[in-house]
């Protein structure tokens, strides 16, 4: 079984635990989920099944959504609400002030990582040092929040949607807005609303899939996630060389290239790889052969 399942993550369950729910549905031995979101988040999160798992890399994954709340006036230890209770403050900013501080965090920023996170520093997860008391210092990302809208406000409590670059966190983004308003924030809630090109629309939550007659009715087929790249139709010829992992000469294509990737397709309509091409190449080379397991 080969594709892409777009899942509704739940809340409390971790990414790698929803990819094992799907394994289990679907029978599939081998899947891969396309980027973790914490255990408390829910939302879009794309599993890959079966030879899909070759394709992840190549996935959109410029832009990210999310819809998130968070509560002033408190931090913790892990940046949201199951944390470590680490300071209060009765000092609550006004609705403007925080209208102000939100907008102010639009554009490129360089950005902490957190030390509850997945990243691997020296081969260890920051999680799991943080889980031992430890912390190490680490370096500030540059990540790009393309924008982010306050769609609900409270005396203490606001909800915000952004859009956001690979790699944001969002918790360290409501951290850093809390420390700017000079009371701290939380993070009580978190929804990702887009990944990889998916929207919130086409995912499919695990209780809907776990009672599916036809689970391949929600399988995406692996050329279709990748729709982002041109497609080229080659001929019979040169879709088997490709598939045995042969360069193809682009002189001898039916048309010209001029961008990076390219979905290869042979006369029939099936889906054969991706093709790389280099600008002022003379061959569209192979980047990943398709196989329909």
């Amino acid at each position: 079984m080969t594709g892409f399942i777009i899942a509704d993550k739940p809340g409390g369950m971790t990414s790698f635990k929803a990819a094992a729910v799907l394994r289990r549905i679907t029978g599939e031995k081998k899947t891969g989920h396309t980027g973790t979101l914490d255990p408390m988040a829910t939302g879009v999160l794309p599993v890959a099944l079966g030879h899909a798992t070759r394709f992840i890399d190549f996935l959109p994954d410029s832009t990210k959504g999310y819809r998130a709340s968070f509560l002033l006036g408190e931090t913790t230890d892990t940046l949201d609400i199951t944390g470590k209770a680490l300071s209060h403050s009765d000092s609550i900013p006004c609705e403007e002030l925080v209208l102000k501080a939100v907008e102010a965090f639009k554009g490129e920023i360089m950005q902490l990582p957190p030390m509850y996170s997945a990243i691997k520093i020296n081969g260890q997860r920051l999680y799991s040092l943080a889980r031992q008391g430890v912390e190490i210092e680490r370096e500030k990302r540059k990540i790009t929040v393309y924008s982010v809208d306050v769609v609900s406000a409270g005396e203490k409590e606001y909800t915000i949607d952004v859009k956001c670059s690979k790699g944001t966190y969002i918790r360290s983004l409501i951290s850093d807005i809390g420390e700017a308003l000079g009371c701290g924030a939380v993070m009580t809630a978190l929804r990702r609303t887009m990944s990889n090109g998916f929207e919130e629309n086409e995912a499919h939550t695990l209780d809907e899939l776990e009672n599916a007659e036809n689970i391949n009715q929600f399988i995406l087929p692996v050329d279709q996630a990748l729709k982002k790249y041109p497609a080229i139709t080659v001929s019979p010829a040169q879709a088997k060389r490709f598939g045995n992992g042969g360069e193809l000469d682009v002189s001898r294509l039916s048309s010209p290239l001029s961008e990076s990737f390219y979905r290869v397709y042979s006369p029939d309509g099936s889906f054969k790889g991706i093709g790389e091409y280099q600008k002022g190449g003379t061959s569209l080379k192979v980047k990943r052969v398709f196989v329909n397991d």
